[in-house]
Formats: structure tokens, sequence, C-alpha cells
């Protein structure tokens, strides 16, 4: 018998890599291709989109403010070039003459305004934000005021205050007296321009309220009205936690401008009849009296006490994140 034999071949053997010139392998580069992320310029690009903002912000702002703390230690006049440094004697003036701070007084007004214009703000947003017939319509009308370039309002509210003018004729119609001077004397001259201030404003705090109380999840109110709850007992646990921070800007927004009103007594009295506010001094100061060093220092202590008044504020109200869910 004839005994066949199977035999394996063996794998033939791996070619040998291509020697190189200089005598060496090549090897394989395992790096991976660049992209956008590895650019250099990368890291640039949010600076180059702040870059306008930025110059904006300290060409308008920051440089004008800088001036006017520079224009505080001087006794310029505003127009000569001369401008003689004379250290603290603005500030020391400015602290020993009382009249000038007197005037102070007449934010009192103003900020009892802005509590009035924050309660009918809030109410209004607490209403319009549950299902109602022609809310959009009201909410329309409630913000109107606030589009009105500030001019045109002192214009009009003059010839609606004036003796004989619209107010004292819708008084008339109704049997309650007229030709009153409503801007002749500073408590009702005082009254009447913070009165307007509310008519102005309230639209603002509106819009503020409304958007705070309309980010509430929906299915608390449901659950609240499951369990039976009021809508006072609504606005007391839902609404009134979840608009805490925007109230406490409201706030900050109301003393604020209240400390700093200009625009509405400036254009419908001048000043006149008790009604000149700190702005409206500072700015006669300036450009009447020509005492523009003096001016620059009673607007850097508005913005001093601005600015402590604000940190008190935020030092007993800070933010807390609310979780009502």
């Amino acid at each position: 018998m004839t005994r066949t034999t199977t035999s394996t071949a063996a794998p033939p053997p791996a070619p040998a890599a291509a020697p190189d010139p200089g005598g060496r392998r090549t090897r394989r580069s395992a790096t991976r291709p660049r992209t956008w992320r590895d650019h250099p310029l990368r890291r640039v690009t949010p600076w180059l989109f702040l870059l306008v903002p930025l110059a904006l912000l300290v060409t308008f702002t920051y440089v004008p403010v800088g001036n006017m703390i520079y224009y505080s230690f001087t006794d310029w006049d505003g127009v000569s070039p001369d401008r003689d440094h004379v250290g603290a004697d603005n500030y020391v003036q400015l602290l020993t003459r009382p009249e000038l701070f007197r005037v102070f007084a007449v934010s009192l007004y103003y900020l009892a305004a802005s509590v009035a214009q924050i309660a009918i703000a809030l109410w209004f947003a607490t209403v319009l934000s549950f299902d109602l017939r022609f809310r959009n319509l009201f909410k329309g009308i409630l913000f109107f005021p606030y589009l009105i370039n500030g001019v045109a309002i002192g214009f009009v509210f003059l010839y609606f205050f004036q003796d004989g003018g619209t107010l004292d004729s819708i008084l008339s119609f109704l049997g309650l007296g007229g030709d009153h001077a409503w801007l002749g004397d500073p408590e009702s001259a005082n009254t009447s321009l913070a009165g307007v201030s509310v008519w102005r404003f309230t639209g603002l705090n509106f819009v503020l309220f409304l958007g705070a109380i309309q980010s509430v999840p929906g299915e608390l109110y449901e659950a609240a009205q499951l369990d039976g709850a009021t809508r006072w007992q609504q606005f007391r646990h839902i609404i009134a936690p979840s608009i805490r921070p925007v109230l406490s800007l409201s706030v900050i927004l109301a003393i604020s401008g209240s400390l700093s009103v200009f625009e509405i007594p400036y254009i419908m009295t001048g000043g006149a009849t008790g009604t000149s506010t700190f702005v409206i001094q500072t700015v006669k100061l300036a450009f009447q009296f020509n005492k523009t060093g003096l001016a620059s220092a009673c607007a850097v202590v508005l913005l001093l006490i601005i600015l402590l008044i604000t940190w008190i504020q935020r030092r007993l109200v800070p933010d807390e994140k609310v979780d009502l869910v």
C-alpha cells in the first residue's frame, strides 16, 4: 500500500519594508487632521465680537465718567481752556452748603410715586397674566405711555395742568370745581409731576412683572386650583416668590430714578415753584452759572449715593434662587 502524506504549506513571508534613502524605515503618521478647534484664532474670535461693544462702552461711558471726576477737582467754567486744580474745594463747598442738598426733599414725592407705580403695575400684571377678555388690548394701553418721548409728555401735561386747561375743564364738568393752579405752589406742583411719572413708567414695571409671572410653570397654578387655592393664595405662595428678583430690580430702579429725576419737571416747570431736583440744580450750576467743576462734584456725589443705596439694598435683600417645584 502506498501511504500519502499531506503537508501544510507555510505562509509566505511578509514583505520587508522598503528602506528609505537614508537607510531608515518610514513610519506612517498617526496624527488626526487639524480642525477649527485647533486654530489659534479660535481663542481670539469672542474678543473680536466684543471689540466694538467694548469700544462704545468705554468711549461713551467710562471716559465721560473719568472726565467728570477730573473736572470735579477743578474750577473749570465749561468754556475757557484754563482748568485750575482746586483739590477737594468743590466737595467741601457742596457739603457745607445745605441748600444744595435741600432739593433731595423733592425726591420724596417721586419715591412715593414709584411705590404707587410698582403696586399698580404688579396688580395689573397679576390680573392680566390669567385668561381675561381683551387682555392684549389692556397690555398695549398700559405699555404705550412708556414709548412716548419724555419731551412730548411734558408738553402734553403742561397744557393738561394749566389754569383752565383739560383737568380743570373735566373737574368743572363733573361739578368738582376748577381753575386751580396745579403748578402754582410746591405741594400741588410736585404731586402733579409725580403723578405724570406714575402714568409714564407704570408700563415698564408692568412688562417686567408680567414676564416674570408668565415664566412660572402653569402646572403650579393648576395644582393650586385643584387644592382650592384662591387668587390671593396663588399670588402669595406662587407669584410673589417667583418674581422676587424682578421686584428687587424694580425697587433699585425706583430709588435711583427718584433721585435723578430731570426730564418731566425741567420741561414743565424748569425747576420753579419748588420743583427743582438735584439733577436740575446740577444742570443749572453747569450751564447757567458756569460752574462746571462744582456741577461735576454734584454729579459724582449723586453717583456715589445711588451706588451706596444699591449696595445696601443688595446686602439687605440678596438674590436667592427660587425653586417652586
